[in-house]
Formats: structure tokens, C-alpha cells, sequence
């Protein structure tokens, strides 16, 4: 196991209650290099959204538990938010929440001449993404030649 995900492995532990107590959802952790500085990021939701003072609460609370168990060496920058309008499907459970939902997939490779399908996810399983496209046609999609997942919006 990587530097990177011992961290966020050790963060989502002592982000558990926290959540639970709050009635929230852990969407993800990240610790990422970006310009020079490292992040410790965790993405919270919850049923209605997530407001400024719901990520307070979760800054603060994670961020005594981290000064209390020190386990990262380098100096950090935290930050607790929304995971976004256009949040990337990561896990299992995104996926089941997407279920009949528009999403846009970015490939590897392309796939009928697109690298880009958008389009309503209608299953998966361990192999494939299954989209109901415009034209109202299936299409499996090989979750290895899935670059990115994540919920479509129109503005």
C-alpha cells in the first residue's frame, strides 16, 4: 500500500463517526500534490446537499482528530467540501445511486470512433458499464477502457 493511501484509508477511519454522527455521507478522500502543496481532501454529501456549515463542522472535528493522531509526516493543506455537480463515480455505491441516471463516460481509447459517450446508466457489474444511449439502443462500455465516470449536467 502506497504513502497516499494509508493516509486516506486512515482519514476515512476517523472521518466514520463524524459522518455518522451528522447524518452525512463520505463520498471520498484524497491526498494529492497539486503546485507544489500536498491536500488532504474529503468530499462529504448528504440528502438536500451540503452547506458551508456542514464542511465546518467536518473540518473541524477531522482536523483535531489528525492533530491528535499525527500520522502525516509532511505538512498539508485540509479541506472538506461538496464532491461538485460533476462528482467522478468512483465506488460501488455511486454507481447503484447513478442507476437510470444521465452520465457522461470518457474512455482510453475509443469506442465506435468516441472517446466520449453520454448517456443513462442501466447496469454494471465486475466488467461493464451498461448506457441506454439517445437513440434508446444499449451499449456496453469495458469498465478497463473507462478513463471516467461521472453524473452529466446541462446548464
Amino acid at each position: 500500500m502506497s504513502k497516499k493511501e494509508e493516509y486516506e484509508q486512515k482519514t476515512e477511519k476517523l472521518l466514520e463517526p463524524i459522518i455518522q454522527q451528522n447524518n452525512f455521507e463520505l463520498v471520498d478522500v484524497e491526498y494529492v500534490k497539486e503546485g507544489g502543496n500536498w491536500y488532504l481532501r474529503a468530499y462529504i454529501d448528504k440528502e438536500g446537499g451540503i452547506t458551508v456549515d456542514d464542511c465546518e463542522i467536518v473540518n473541524r472535528a477531522l482536523s483535531d482528530l489528525l492533530d491528535e493522531h499525527d500520522f502525516i509526516p509532511e505538512s498539508y493543506i485540509l479541506e472538506v467540501s461538496s464532491p461538485g455537480l460533476g462528482r467522478q463515480l468512483k465506488k460501488e455505491k455511486d454507481y447503484a445511486r447513478s442507476i437510470n441516471k444521465e452520465v457522461e463516460i470518457k474512455l482510453y481509447k475509443p469506442i465506435n470512433k468516441q472517446k466520449e459517450i453520454i448517456g443513462f446508466l442501466t447496469g454494471y457489474d465486475a466488467v461493464n458499464f451498461t448506457i441506454q444511449l439517445e437513440d434508446e439502443s444499449t451499449m456496453d462500455i469495458p469498465r478497463a477502457d473507462v478513463a471516467l465516470i461521472r453524473l452529466a449536467f446541462d446548464f
